[in-house]
């Protein structure tokens, strides 16, 4: 986080969040350019030796001024669907820099990829396939693609982002995957460029990776393809609280610079919460405490529409107050939203620095997966994101009007 107190007013990169709310309506999001960039910067230097191909997921954070700031880093994008490809290219990042996932591409969604010259469409399905290279075969080009390969990896993470099992809906099982290598031969309009792996998200442990690793050493064998490039996807978690397990990413470059050297392929990695995972926070105002019997509730004008991964994984992203207090409450209390929901609720304590109705708090670590799966659930406006740049304030999402939703 790039979060601290001075005195007993919170700052990000040095700049008071109070100050903020009280020219701006809670909810909204606020980012870290700064901590955008040392962890993108980072993320490459552990993976120097291999020079990556960093595809940055858009579906993590798709705010066009992000992936534009992360673009001029030298970052590339991880798109699934037209809008989030629109989004890439208005960030000017070049498509020969965009590789384009997903399980179900539309026609549309293939054209316009196609059409627009991306690196890579990883392939999900032979159907796909047969689709990609009818649209080529109109169109007059060869497009490069990706197969994505199902390795039958447990990644030891939450199951609802768990993506590389046997049961998963994502990629080829290994038999699938060598024989649509065999049927490949006869599609004139595709070539197979690359293979592509994802097994997950928030995965905090190496061992997944490294099996993944084998997987793939074993296909390339069995297939006996040159394949010019190895997607190993992303998933790469990150610390939500002191207590959680941190991923040895210079351990497992290490395993990549070795694979590397004996593929002899270009690799490329997909990361989106190692990036901005711990960039932004949610700053939301209380609008009521209440008492009933033992429990306090503390009623944020923030909701599960604006912030939906606690009510939808059971994610735990941790509170601060925004104006620090030597007082405490003791007992068991409850942050909890406005939406007519019994799952709108963020984190319980047993006890918490003493708060006032009309003060702020600061839902840390929501760089990732926040915005993006907000909703107007409620008939709510989504709400505004806004990025800290060299101590300077800009607006990268403006609230959405009422009127727009109504």
């Amino acid at each position: 986080m790039s979060l601290n107190y001075k005195g007993r007013n919170l700052l990000i990169d040095n700049v008071s969040i109070k100050g903020i709310a009280n020219k701006n309506i809670t909810p909204f999001y606020v980012y870290s350019y700064k901590k955008i960039r040392d962890n993108y910067e980072s993320f490459y230097s552990c993976f120097e030796k291999v020079s990556p191909l960093v595809c940055f997921s858009v579906k993590s954070n798709s705010n066009v001024s992000i992936l534009t700031e992360l673009g001029k880093l030298g970052s590339g994008a991880d798109v699934v669907s037209e809008g989030e490809l629109l989004k890439a290219l208005k960030a000017k990042i070049s498509p020969k820099k965009i590789v384009f996932s997903g399980v179900g591409k539309t026609d549309s969604e293939l054209r316009l990829a196609i059409k627009k010259r991306v690196l890579l469409i990883n392939v999900e399905s032979e159907s796909e396939a047969l689709l990609i290279n009818k649209i080529s075969k109109k169109m007059n080009r060869i497009t490069p693609i990706g197969i994505r390969l199902n390795p039958n990896v447990d990644a030891n993470t939450l199951s609802k982002i768990s993506t590389g099992k046997l049961d998963s809906k994502f990629g080829l099982l290994s038999g699938n995957f060598l024989r649509f290598c065999n049927i490949s031969k006869n599609l004139k309009n595709i070539k197979i460029s690359a293979i592509s792996v994802h097994i997950g998200s928030q995965i905090t442990s190496i061992a997944p990776y490294q099996r993944t690793l084998n997987a793939i050493r074993k296909i390339i064998k069995l297939s006996k393809i040159n394949f010019d490039y190895i997607d190993l996807g992303g998933g790469f978690g990150i610390q939500y609280k002191n207590k959680d397990k941190k991923i040895d990413i210079k351990k497992y470059s290490n395993l990549v610079q070795k694979f590397q050297k004996e593929t002899d392929c270009k690799i490329i990695f997909e990361p989106g919460r190692y990036i901005v995972g711990n960039t932004g926070s949610l700053i939301s105002k209380v609008v009521f405490i209440k008492k009933n019997g033992k429990k306090y509730f503390i009623i944020l004008d923030a909701g599960m529409n604006d912030f939906m991964r606690p009510a939808l994984y059971n994610a735990k992203h941790q509170i601060i107050s925004v104006f620090k207090s030597k007082k405490r409450i003791n007992g068991n209390i409850e942050f909890v939203g406005p939406i007519c929901e019994s799952t709108d609720t963020f984190l319980k304590y047993k006890n918490f620095p003493f708060i006032k109705e009309g003060e702020y708090v600061a839902i840390t670590n929501v760089g990732a997966y926040g915005s993006t799966l907000s909703s107007n659930y409620n008939t709510r406006p989504l709400a505004s994101e806004i990025i800290i740049k060299k101590n300077k304030i800009k607006i990268i999402r403006k609230r959405q009007k009422i009127s727009a939703i109504i």
